[in-house]
């Protein structure tokens, strides 16, 4: 793994630490401790379920990608990866901002432009490992 992407990696796990926090912030909005309604408590949720588990996928990307040998740049799609591990929750979190919105708002897009960052992101990691696999295979 390059230098550059092993710093990171370890901020991304420093990362977690504000992940679980905010799982208390979840736990009060979503057992009465905050006045949020239905659409909220679900939104918020969404968001940090998907931050924790992104992460954890966008770890596992570069972990994956540097056991395999990937070199060349390509190494670097594990961080579109943990890039949606922001935009894919900030979409959530942000959406639902107000008080007592009745249906998602405009920072939905950050969520839509999260999904395709994952998707092109994996896409790449994908292919990176299948690929260093086949080259070492010579």
């Amino acid at each position: 793994m390059s230098p550059i992407l092993s710093i990171v990696v370890g901020a991304t796990l420093l990362t977690v630490i504000t992940i679980a926090y905010g799982g208390t912030f979840v736990l009060r909005a979503t057992t009465g401790g905050y006045p949020f309604n239905g659409l909220q408590k679900t939104f918020f949720r969404a968001g940090h379920a998907h931050a924790g588990v992104l992460v954890i996928l966008g770890i596992v990307c570069a972990l994956t990608q540097a056991s395999a040998g990937v070199t060349g740049g390509w190494e670097w799609a594990a961080v579109g990866v943990l890039a949606s591990a922001i935009l894919v929750p900030a979409g959530f979190f942000l959406s639902v901002i107000g008080r007592d919105p009745q249906k998602p708002g405009r920072a939905m897009a950050l969520l839509w432009a999260g999904v395709a960052v994952l998707a092109v992101s994996l896409a790449v990691v994908g292919a990176s490992v299948i690929a260093a696999g086949v080259a070492a295979l010579s």
